[in-house]
């Protein structure tokens, strides 16, 4: 008899305690999104579909951090626009090309400093009827961290400002200067995110 009380009474007491414990997990606060490990890229679309385009992973480093992309080109198609081959996504009414900064750069981000990855993931897009590329349709995604990852929205660039190499090559060319707003939903791909 007393050993049965015995197992009940810690019985009871290790219920109190894993009940006590999550507690105590779930009121805990939520973790802050880290520029750390491998994050997915996905794009956003305004019909609300999201295609999952690749990771990044990030290095954190003493004061910056290293990333490296690697986009899934089995997600695109190949085409050849204005003498050069592009990998596209293509949508209902518009063509999405993912165009590759052609100049060494850093690759490196800090939490107040997203440019070279915003550089990374430069795009154009064009009406499937074009049969051309016209690099003033380029997109740039203009990048805000949140307790979720990084959202991207599209602003409109002009990829001929990277036809020639940039007089300074540690800094991104594309300046807010050289960035439009685009209009909320008038491009197929509305948002790029890493989470």
């Amino acid at each position: 008899m007393v050993h049965k009380n015995l197992m009940t009474f810690f019985s009871e007491r290790i219920n109190v305690l894993i009940g006590a414990l999550l507690l105590g997990v779930s009121t805990l606060p939520a973790m802050a999104w880290e520029m750390a490990g491998t994050k997915t890229i996905a794009l956003h679309t305004r019909d609300g579909q999201t295609l999952t385009i690749g990771t990044v992973s990030f290095q954190p480093q003493a004061k910056v951090t290293h990333f490296t992309l690697h986009l899934d080109y089995g997600k695109f198609k190949d085409y050849f626009l204005s003498m050069k081959e592009f990998k596209c996504l293509e949508g209902p009414q518009e063509v999405q090309c993912y165009v590759p900064y052609p100049y060494s750069n850093p690759s490196t981000v800090t939490p107040d400093d997203l440019r070279w990855l915003e550089h990374a993931l430069l795009f154009l897009y064009k009406l499937p009827r074009d049969f051309g590329a016209n690099l003033w349709n380029g997109l740039y995604y203009k990048m805000t961290r949140t307790d979720q990852g990084l959202v991207g929205l599209p602003q409109a660039i002009d990829l001929n400002l990277i036809s020639a190499p940039p007089d300074n090559l540690l800094n991104p060319p594309y300046t807010p200067a050289d960035r439009s707003d685009i209009p909320v939903g008038s491009r197929w791909i509305t948002s790029l995110t890493i989470q």
